[in-house]
């Protein structure tokens, strides 16, 4: 899936009219990075534990971990239509919910939500964006794991035997929600950001062991999502055409599988890809002592910058998706 979706964003980037990578902005980047950050950058405990329940105790309390984390991807899509809804109230609002009530997350109760239990599960006092929409994904991941995996997320994570990209096909085949993908100029191109990111999370919240163990998790790419291409912005690495820029700044939606809004999402993983390959053909981390990043690392710390600088940074673009 990983190459799939590899192949897909260069496809659109060769294409694109109002998304640009800039090599020079790249260069820049790497040049300017630190040696705390480098060696941050390369290690399983970049992931932010802190936003997240994560629980390596025991093999239960490692199977509560990945339960949460499922559920915590099948919503992770569209804060801004609420502009004090963010990933934050999420991540942090499930695992409330869960320290509270250890069941609140089992099979058979998602198999049967409704929009005010998903209000419930994060703690917010009014109707969220798409909330029926989440529901129905809740649902679905209930009864998918019922179906298929004895209600347990853990037992689709271990159908995957060890493989970042199965466990990827796993979810899109069972689960038609992590479905991401569309239509480019008459091509399909796919970009699986909700499940990508869900065996990203697997692997930092694990930290590479048991469940979490992934001999390819390198084949996975960026999560093509709204936060991250404003960071490569800001860096210099992406150049949207004014006509797209006058668009965002304005708070025009663009709609999901418009040429606009793939090339946002293709650009971004590619230029994510080509960080990476700048970052290892410089030398810097090894002279750092560090290794060079996979590329969801990557991706954390890029988000990180993102969530950290939000207020002031240039708007994002505004879609109206489930993907992200």
């Amino acid at each position: 899936m990983g190459s799939v979706v590899r192949e897909s964003a260069r496809y659109v980037c060769s294409q694109s009219r109002h998304v640009k990578i800039v090599g020079e902005g790249i260069s820049r980047v790497v040049a300017g990075l630190t040696e705390e950050e480098l060696r941050k950058l390369s290690s399983p405990a970049s992931f932010d534990a802190d936003l997240h329940f994560v629980d390596t105790s025991s093999k239960a309390a490692e199977a509560l971990t990945v339960q949460y984390l499922l559920v915590v991807d099948a919503l992770n899509f569209c804060f801004w239509p609420d502009p004090e809804l963010e990933y934050a109230q999420l991540s942090l609002g499930i695992k409330r919910a869960l320290q509270q009530d250890p069941g609140v997350l089992h099979a058979s109760r998602l198999a049967v939500a409704q929009g005010a239990d998903v209000r419930a599960l994060l703690g917010w006092k009014r109707d969220l964006p798409q909330q029926e929409e989440r529901a129905r994904l809740l649902r679905e991941v209930g009864q998918g794991l019922l179906r298929h995996f004895d209600g347990a997320a853990a037992n689709l994570v271990a159908a995957a035997g060890g493989s970042a990209m199965s466990l990827v096909e796993l979810l899109a085949a069972h689960f038609p929600g992590f479905r991401d993908h569309a239509i480019y100029k008459g091509r399909q191109v796919f970009f699986y950001k909700r499940a990508q990111i869900f065996v990203g999370d697997v692997y930092g919240a694990l930290q590479g062991e048991g469940l979490g163990a992934f001999h390819d998790i390198h084949e996975l790419t960026m999560f093509a999502d709204y936060r991250v291409p404003v960071v490569l912005r800001v860096m210099g690495i992406l150049r949207f055409s004014a006509e797209l820029d006058s668009k965002i700044g304005a708070g025009q939606e663009l709609p999901p599988g418009g040429e606009e809004e793939l090339e946002i999402r293709a650009a971004t993983i590619s230029a994510v890809e080509d960080l990476k390959e700048a970052l290892s053909n410089s030398g810097r981390c090894q002279a750092a002592g560090a290794a060079v990043p996979i590329t969801i690392q990557l991706d954390w710390f890029l988000w990180e910058v993102g969530e950290r600088e939000r207020e002031a940074h240039p708007p994002a673009h505004h879609t109206l998706t489930i993907y992200y």
